[in-house]
């Protein structure tokens, strides 16, 4: 049998960005380990499902203590998702876990399942009634998480779809809520939708999606520039899809463009196929990292609501990484249109990863800029 702690030593972040403040394995994840060890003599013999594992450490770790196989494996991020093989190739684990989507698939037959908490309550509640109803009746749900980040709404949650939950003895600034006794929900709550009537959109969101169905002040402002990029494109990406809004705002002002939505997160992807369908825009979506899979030099337009967080962290990695992705992709000529929070002062990294970078309107809060490769 590996040894744990090894294993959990040599995890790392990768593809996703790495810096002194970002951590791959922290204190929940370890307490997760531990409560389970110490509640579940037997955990061989049992089916054994793990959701919202950042890197690995759930996965890998549970594997390396007990020898155990064929666990199911759910991250909504598919840079997780390349970051767990990676680390399971490195510690000779490769084989012990299998990728499914969040649902029956996952979560059928499953008595214990290993979670980091989400810190959405909308993605709690999303998980939690997904395992209330497709997993066994004895199912054991172990979901750690930071103490900052926890909030006695989370117990609420959790209530709402178990009839035991409770809170284990905090260790390093970390707790696990346990919960049992599954409660059946007649119908889960997610995806959610709303009618967004000055953009004419019905958007559907799953519960890990950033404000829900809503429509978020910078995706707006970038929005309202949609007549304006690049009117003769003929392959346009929104980067960073989320609900698909701007694909969909996209796929109307360029109506004889292919546009294709892509998001590293699969709620976003499954969120943006959804508004797609309820509007009758038809539109390629794919989960992807930064499109990896792209060609370079194959897209006339990228349009992109970055993000300015690495999970908890205030981290401008991620950011960079899509610009970089952009200049990588764009044609000679393409452009890229960016929204984001004018303290941010992202003019210069475009400059630097796309090209000249012009500010094509402000607000009080945010910046809109074309970038021309």
């Amino acid at each position: 049998m590996l040894d744990a702690e090894t294993v959990l030593g040599g995890i790392r972040r990768y593809p996703d960005a790495e810096a002194p403040n970002l951590f791959a394995v922290d204190a929940a994840d370890r307490l997760v380990l531990d409560t389970v060890a110490e509640r579940d003599a037997e955990l061989v013999d049992r089916t054994i499902a793990v959701i919202n594992d950042r890197y690995g450490a759930l996965t890998l770790g549970v594997a390396a203590r007990h020898g155990i196989t064929g666990i199911r494996v759910h991250q909504d991020s598919v840079t997780g998702e390349l970051a767990l093989a990676r680390n399971a190739a490195d510690a000779g684990l490769t084989g012990v876990f299998s990728n499914h989507d969040l649902g029956e698939d996952l979560l059928d037959g499953v008595d214990v399942v290993l979670m980091q908490l989400p810190r959405s309550l909308a993605e709690l509640t999303e998980i939690a009634e997904t395992i209330a109803r497709f997993a066994a009746p004895e199912v054991q749900v172990y979901a750690g998480g930071r103490d900052k980040h926890m909030t006695p709404a989370m117990n609420a949650v959790l209530g709402g779809s178990f009839e035991s939950v409770s809170a284990g003895r905090g260790r390093q600034k970390a707790r696990v809520l346990s919960a049992s006794r599954p409660i059946r929900p007649s119908a889960l709550s997610y995806p959610v939708s709303e009618f967004i009537g000055d953009i004419d959109l019905t958007v559907l969101a799953h519960g890990a999606v950033f404000v829900g169905a809503k429509l978020d002040i910078g995706t707006r402002f970038l929005g309202s520039f949609a007549a304006r990029m690049k009117p003769d494109a003929s392959v346009v990406v929104d980067l960073g899809c989320g609900t698909g809004i701007l694909a969909c705002l996209l796929a109307r002002t360029h109506d004889t463009a292919r546009v294709m939505a892509t998001d590293r997160s699969a709620a976003a992807v499954a969120s943006a196929r959804a508004t797609a369908s309820a509007n009758g825009v038809v539109i390629d979506v794919f989960r992807d990292d930064a499109m990896a899979t792209l060609p370079s030099s194959s897209v006339d337009l990228v349009v992109c609501n970055p993000p300015f967080h690495e999970g908890a962290s205030l981290h401008t990695g991620s950011a960079e990484k899509l610009f970089a992705a952009a200049g990588r992709v764009l044609r000679p000529g393409g452009e890229m249109w960016t929204v984001y929070n004018t303290h941010l002062g992202y003019r210069q990294a475009l400059s630097n990863a796309v090209g000249p970078t012009e500010v094509a309107g402000k607000n009080k809060k945010f910046t809109v800029t074309r970038s021309v490769r």
